[in-house]
């Protein structure tokens, strides 16, 4: 299969790096002008954790006008620059180029849709756990199941003939567990987006402030305490809305994932401890934003929200 990957972050370079192993024709689709295109396309991507250590060569370009015909086109930019990341890349997308989305929060599905077309996007999310070392140098954390499915829109009910055949997904999904990476397809993956959100709502901004690893922060009162009340606002919302989550237990749910990625440093920890831009708002800030709509207060994610953008904003004055 030809697959694009939008994205050289630590689940970009994982999924590059394993899907061209397996023998799949993968490309990796940089920003312009970063440094990180040369040394990846030079050395290759390293990837060193579960799974053993590779060093894999790997296609890379910051100029789409490299890049032929794509059948898969697979999103892993921050979701921040998911619409301008989808706009550089439109002239790829015809109608039998599928995008999938692998990235955290809320919006991104949307996002795409809105300049590919509802009917080219395929939701989904995986929990696989990644750090970023340096440019084209991960450490795979943890394993973890990927779940991909066709996106329903909002106030849409399910048609009765999808324009995405289920084979087209069965394949994709085939494509992704011949690299490595369990997969399977879901009819309800507006679902399984809230159940990965609620998982991020309750671990990524309390590792941000505390840069504490994921293990970590359930071994303090505080912390703990923390994790559930913002879980609670979360599932809420969720309950509100009519979602199904994936767990009946969202608090002992989210302090499991702690326990089996103990060693994974949050990819929003990984973001402050670069003195970069989080997907705060994206996260607990969409948690904030959905209980304004629906009349729910949110104070503690409201916090949390509030905490991580001064961090943001106060990185030159830290002391």
């Amino acid at each position: 299969m030809k697959i694009l990957i939008v994205g050289p972050g630590a689940i970009g370079c994982l999924l590059a790096g394993y899907l061209t192993k397996s023998g799949q024709d993968v490309w990796l689709l940089d920003k312009p002008n970063q440094k990180r295109t040369k040394l990846i396309e030079a050395e290759g991507i390293k990837i060193e954790g579960v799974n053993g250590s590779h060093k894999i060569k790997v296609n890379i370009t910051s100029d789409i006008k490299d890049i032929k015909k794509i059948e898969l086109i697979i999103i892993c930019v921050k979701s921040y620059d998911t619409e301008a990341a989808v706009k550089s890349i439109k002239s790829l997308i015809s109608e039998t180029t599928y995008c999938l989305t692998l990235q955290n929060g809320l919006g991104n599905v949307e996002a795409i849709a809105e300049i590919a077309g509802e009917n080219n996007v395929i939701g989904g999310v995986t929990s696989h756990g990644a750090t970023l070392v340096s440019g084209g140098h991960i450490k795979h954390c943890g394993k973890g199941e990927t779940v991909i499915g066709r996106w329903q829109p909002q106030g849409k009910k399910q048609p009765k003939q999808w324009k995405i055949p289920r084979r087209v997904l069965e394949d994709i999904a085939g494509v992704l567990k011949g690299a490595g990476f369990t997969t399977k397809v879901s009819d309800k993956i507006k679902d399984v987006l809230w159940s990965k959100l609620i998982i991020n709502v309750g671990i990524n901004a309390l590792a941000a402030i505390t840069r504490l690893n994921n293990g970590l922060i359930t071994e303090y009162a505080g912390t703990r305490q923390i994790l559930k009340q913002s879980v609670l606002e979360a599932s809420k919302i969720a309950r509100r809305k009519k979602i199904s989550l994936d767990y009946s237990d969202p608090v002992k749910k989210v302090e499991s994932v702690c326990s089996q990625t103990e060693e994974n440093i949050s990819s929003m920890l990984q973001d402050i401890l670069k003195n970069k831009k989080t997907e705060i708002d994206y996260i607990n800030g969409a948690i904030v934003r959905e209980g304004e709509d629906l009349g729910i207060p949110t104070p503690v994610n409201s916090v949390l929200t509030d905490l991580v953008k001064t961090i943001e904003a106060s990185y030159n004055k830290q002391v």
